[in-house]
């Protein structure tokens, strides 16, 4: 359920639009913040609530937008970009690599649920490839030692 806090987020979101309907994109994500970075059936349900919208488009838009998560994550979400740029410059293998550091695949979550690799079609990063996101964070000009690197420090946090 919305907190009071996220139901005033969501007041002044629909302000900033023509109509409620058009607020659904920033709603989405408000609600996946809510959801613990997932969109589970109800968050869905209480957007089309509170968008006054049918919940199956606001289904069909959440299941479009890879941004949005349809299944629980973990507590840190490692995206690797896999798309040209970063293919060309070894994502595949950092993919691979972290990984194998987890011990878990692409689209797993770890047992403890701390970590869930996923590969992204595009984070934006192109000159700086290979890139990934852990959570908002960006990471660019990756190397297999940086990635260690990096998910070492997540691992401790």
């Amino acid at each position: 359920m919305f907190t009071v806090e996220a139901k005033e987020q969501l007041d002044n979101i629909v302000k900033k639009y023509p109509t409620k309907r058009a607020a659904l994109l920033p709603a989405l994500w408000l609600a996946q913040e809510q959801y613990d970075g997932w969109l589970p059936p109800e968050a869905l349900r209480e957007v089309a609530g509170y968008l006054e919208m049918p919940p199956a488009e606001v289904e069909g838009v959440a299941t479009f937008y890879t941004m949005y998560n349809k299944e629980k994550i973990g507590k840190f979400h490692i995206e690797v970009c896999h798309n040209i740029a970063c293919m060309v410059r070894g994502a595949d293998a950092l993919i691979d690599q972290i990984g194998e550091k987890l011990g878990i695949g692409k689209g797993e979550t770890t047992p403890d649920g701390k970590f869930t690799l996923s590969g992204a079609e595009c984070l934006g990063a192109c000159a700086n490839a290979p890139c990934m996101m852990i959570g908002a964070k960006y990471f660019e000009d990756l190397t297999p030692e940086k990635v260690d690197a990096i998910v070492e420090e997540y691992k401790k946090k």
